[in-house]
């Protein structure tokens, strides 16, 4: 269990984490997405005891971090893929991690097999690929079937099969009661493994809560309308707070009245529909709307006319 109270980083003047409180329950993948610069980084590692925080707390099972009398047994921890000494084989990386804590080589052969690196266990970490990394910094988080689990971007550099994996694996430990916070910019293996979001930006918390009640909340569901009566339709099912658009491929799109509603409009007026569909926003609609104002890099988009926005 995670738990943040009031939780302040300051680097000189610049805030990078402004009293944010949050809290990570078991039995649930727990989502953490924010820009860059939005301060998840920096969060995570006041988490992990790798940074101070300036003001208020960040525990693990009720401590910091560094109070913790055996941390890997507790927490496993990904924050950097490629910090395994490059000279080193895999197998003697994880022996030596393990060694701290007196975990045994069995267990050491287990998590090399679960993470299906026992094809190049021996071979040295110079030599791997950033999904070789991945696998082998997951299998270390592993080492000491922790309660929890602080993962940040796992599946960067993973192949096809590394993401299925990494998704399967984070489901299976969350359904084992354990605590599960991740931070991916993917949207859409958030969407498909995250049961709870966090978003943060500027340093605070813009939203704290299941996922699909975020993005609900930070979209607006749209109805798509194909008829052949287009002008008839719009007249009928106008109204305060309905928007209607005619798309570039003749479609019509409504906002703010559910398809039921439409049907039934559409019905009582003799206008004929060949479709109506409910479109839903997207995790990603929903990330965008709700960090539009707390993005500190933008990017350039260079228009036709050579002019930029």
């Amino acid at each position: 269990m995670i738990r943040v109270h009031a939780l302040t980083k300051r680097y000189g003047a610049k805030v990078a984490v402004d009293g944010i409180h949050f809290a990570v329950d078991p039995g649930k993948v727990t989502g953490f997405l924010g820009p860059n610069g939005a301060g998840k980084s920096t969060t995570m590692r006041m988490l992990v005891g790798l940074d101070r925080p300036t003001a208020g707390t960040a525990e693990v099972n009720g401590r910091p971090y560094v109070d913790l009398p055996a941390p890997l047994r507790e927490v496993g921890v990904l924050l950097d893929a490629r910090s395994a000494h490059k000279h080193r084989t895999a197998y003697k990386h994880l022996l030596a991690i393990a060694a701290t804590h007196g975990i045994g080589a069995a267990r050491v052969r287990e998590v090399i097999n679960l993470a299906g690196l026992d094809a190049v266990a021996g071979k040295r970490v110079g030599g791997f690929s950033l999904g070789m990394n991945q696998r082998l910094g997951i299998a270390a988080a592993l080492l000491g079937d922790p309660q929890t689990i602080i993962l940040d971007e796992p599946v960067n550099g993973l192949d096809p099969d590394g993401i299925l994996w990494i998704r399967g694996l984070l489901r299976q430990l969350a359904a084992e009661g354990r605590t599960v916070l991740l931070s991916s910019h993917l949207m859409s293996e958030m969407t498909q493994t995250a049961d709870h979001l966090l978003v943060i930006g500027r340093g605070a918390i813009l939203a704290d809560g299941p996922l699909h009640e975020v993005v609900a909340s930070a979209t607006r569901s749209v109805v798509r309308v194909r008829t052949p009566e287009v002008e008839r339709f719009t007249r009928a099912v106008a109204g305060p707070g309905v928007t209607v658009t005619v798309t570039a491929d003749d479609a019509v799109e409504v906002t703010d009245l559910d398809a039921q509603s439409i049907a039934r409009t559409a019905a009582a007026a003799g206008i004929l529909l060949f479709e109506i569909a409910a479109i839903e926003g997207s995790l990603e609609d929903a990330y965008l709307a709700l960090t539009a104002q707390d993005t500190e890099y933008r990017a350039t988009v260079r228009t036709p006319d050579g002019g930029g926005r």
